[in-house]
């Protein structure tokens, strides 16, 4: 197929899963008019499935010898289709009591779709980011997500219980007893191994890699990293809190997983590709200077809460006393920062820390060096230590004209 072909089969991916979607919000509205009827509370995240088709689409229409994106944009479509299938039974064969066509049709194909769209997504992540496997040791690994794709699918297509609780009452209307059993095995032990392999894939691609891949694997690594402190303050947010509080660690984790496919984007199609240091460099800063700022304001006013309590006898802190707190944190802003973006450089950027300490040297020879030579010669130095360059020399005009 010529490029202008794989173009439009790109975004003929994109548009069917934008399309899925839209009907499958669609049947949430026609849903949500039969209040006892059960809804899957899993189709908002689902949504966000158009990000990763927008990525997808564009990854292969722009990259299209890298499988990334097609097997990125495949499972878009497998999400979007799963999404759509699953709504579209409730509401037939809930909200409607059955009585619109293809119902049982929509609940078995639901039954079976997940292990396609686990295997779609190891895949994806196993190829990332040059579209080959590791090294020719990793061909188990991808036998071993096409033997889980083909018996997922054949022991869920015929599993009673297939959705293991996901779609509520419904049943798959071709399901053989005994079948869920062997399906829960399937996923529950094949899945986690199959993803647990994957990353273990990634991380001797890292410590392998040099050079251009080491800064795709870079963006995925961040991403990875953003979004495992998004699951964990998902699950800090579970529990007797406040309602918003519960869904704003909802909504941060649903977009932290979207970044993950966004670095893989990033990654592939080299946009801004070296702009990960300064962005991993920046949040180690702020993210520690966050904490750091955080505890020890509440350590003041616990600290003057209890002094103030000792004194007064009063539990209630004076407004003062939080002020002058505040603005005591606030003048520590610049100084502390400063201290951790320093500390951070010389133990995790040593390179950056070693080049700007270079220059900053040289800065101040340069302002009391006069001889031209010396300095041609120390010039020359700071740059071959700064920039490692293969070859580095100085060519100077003389005033005659001559070099």
């Amino acid at each position: 197929m010529n490029t202008r072909s794989l173009t439009w089969l790109a975004w003929a991916l994109w548009t069917i899963t934008l399309g899925l979607m839209a009907l499958s919000v669609l049947l949430v509205v026609l849903n949500l008019g039969y209040p006892d009827t059960y809804l899957p509370n899993w189709w908002l995240g689902n949504t966000l499935v158009v990000i990763d088709a927008t990525v997808g689409a564009l990854v292969a229409s722009r990259r299209p010898e890298n499988p990334v994106g097609w097997l990125l944009s495949l499972w878009s479509v497998a999400v979007s289709a799963s999404t759509f299938t699953a709504l579209y039974a409730v509401y037939a064969l809930l909200a409607l009591d059955g009585t619109l066509p293809a119902g049982e049709a929509s609940a078995w194909i639901t039954a079976w779709i997940l292990p396609i769209v686990i295997g779609l997504q190891v895949s994806y992540l196993l190829l990332f980011p040059t579209g080959r496997l590791p090294g020719r040791r990793w061909r188990w690994l991808a036998w071993l997500t096409g033997v889980f794709v083909v018996v997922g699918v054949l022991t869920s297509a015929f599993s009673t219980d297939a959705y293991l609780g996901a779609l509520g009452p419904i049943r798959n209307p071709l399901g053989i007893e005994g079948f869920t059993e062997v399906w829960k095995v399937v996923l529950l032990v094949m899945a986690p191994l199959l993803f647990g392999a994957t990353a273990l894939s990634v991380l001797v691609r890292l410590r392998r890699a040099v050079g251009i891949e080491r800064q795709q694997l870079k963006w995925f690594a961040y991403a990875v990293a953003i979004y495992a402190a998004a699951t964990a303050l998902n699950v800090a947010t579970l529990g007797d809190g406040p309602r918003w509080f519960e869904l704003t660690g909802a909504a941060i984790f649903a977009a932290a997983g979207t970044l993950i496919t966004v670095s893989i984007g990033i990654a592939i199609l080299r946009h801004r590709l070296y702009d990960i240091d300064r962005i991993i460099n920046r949040t180690l800063v702020y993210g520690a200077l966050t904490v750091a700022l955080t505890l020890l304001y509440f350590g003041v006013v616990t600290a003057t809460q209890a002094v103030f309590q000792g004194f007064t006898g009063e539990e209630a802190l004076p407004q003062r006393a939080v002020v002058g707190s505040t603005l005591a944190i606030a003048a520590l802003f610049n100084p502390l920062r400063r201290r951790i973006r320093e500390f951070i450089d010389r133990r995790f950027f040593r390179r950056k820390y070693d080049a700007a300490k270079t220059l900053e040297a040289f800065s101040a020879k340069l302002r009391n060096e006069t001889n031209l030579d010396s300095l041609s010669d120390e010039l020359v130095g700071v740059v071959r230590e700064t920039v490692q360059p293969e070859h580095a020399s100085l060519w100077l005009r003389r005033p005659g004209g001559s070099p």
